[in-house]
């Protein structure tokens, strides 16, 4: 798997930790500018020293527009322009059943998971198409076409993105922007620890081995990038096919 990325400049949502901060550390590797977008100002900002001068760390929380706004201008302003935008901002909370369910909490996962990938969208379309296009892929999870218990939340917000992928596609594909998701399976990072400790649906009984490293689906991210991924435009692609695997260079 080789795609050269060099002079391009890639903005990641939640790029503190998991699967982001490889993400990060996978499109450095691949020659891009990194804008690395999280409400941990701290870990972006020591990741952005470990990436160096090609990284720049900007806090942000996705499920405010403006700072969203602010943060891909940022990107321009420093970088000159935007190619490429990973929603991969979310979080898997509130566990619970629809009838204990916090509403509070319920919408902050609506703000993150589905708000949060409009705003992405809506503040970076502008700016890539004033240079030709770009492309933006949401991290998308089987959740979004599998009802599990105790994850309404999750659920729909991850339903809602995909669908949204597929609006963002059927309105801009022709004009330039590759939109598509990526639905990694089980994915080796904190969130599974809060999932395991829930001990709720079949999810959390899965033992740690049975998840994939945020390894492969960074480099996945990478791979989306290149032409071999346009057929899955206005889709979601699965790291769970041996194929796309196999095309991707990880697992066995």
């Amino acid at each position: 798997m080789t795609v050269d990325l060099k002079g391009k400049t890639v903005a990641i949502t939640g790029a503190s930790r998991g699967i982001g901060a490889a993400a990060a550390r996978a499109f450095a590797a691949a020659g891009a500018n990194v804008v690395l977008m999280a409400r941990d100002r701290d870990a972006i900002a020591g990741l952005a020293g470990e990436i160096g001068p090609t990284a720049l760390a900007v806090p942000c929380d996705v499920s405010r527009y403006w700072e969203v706004e602010t943060a891909l201008t940022a990107a321009v302003t420093t970088f000159g322009g935007l190619d490429v935008l990973i929603g991969n901002a979310g979080v898997i909370t509130p566990i619970a059943s629809i009838m204990d369910a916090d509403p509070d909490a319920w919408d902050q996962a609506i703000d993150i998971n589905l708000k949060g990938v409009f705003h992405g969208a809506r503040a970076a379309v502008p700016l890539m198409l004033s240079t030709g296009g770009g492309t933006i892929i949401t991290v998308s999870s089987g959740a979004a076409v599998n009802a599990l218990e105790g994850w309404s939340a999750y659920c729909s917000s991850k339903a809602g993105a995909k669908m949204f992928t597929a609006c963002l596609h059927k309105e801009l594909g022709g004009k330039g922007i590759r939109a598509l998701g990526l639905s990694p399976g089980t994915v080796a990072t904190d969130m599974q620890r809060d999932i395991k400790a829930s001990g709720v649906n079949p999810v959390s009984q899965l033992d740690w081995s049975d998840h994939i490293p945020p390894e492969w689906p960074a480099q996945a991210l990478v791979w989306m990038c290149g032409p071999d991924a346009d057929r899955w435009l206005g889709n979601d692609i699965s790291l769970r096919d041996p194929a796309v695997r196999a095309a991707v260079g990880v697992g066995g």
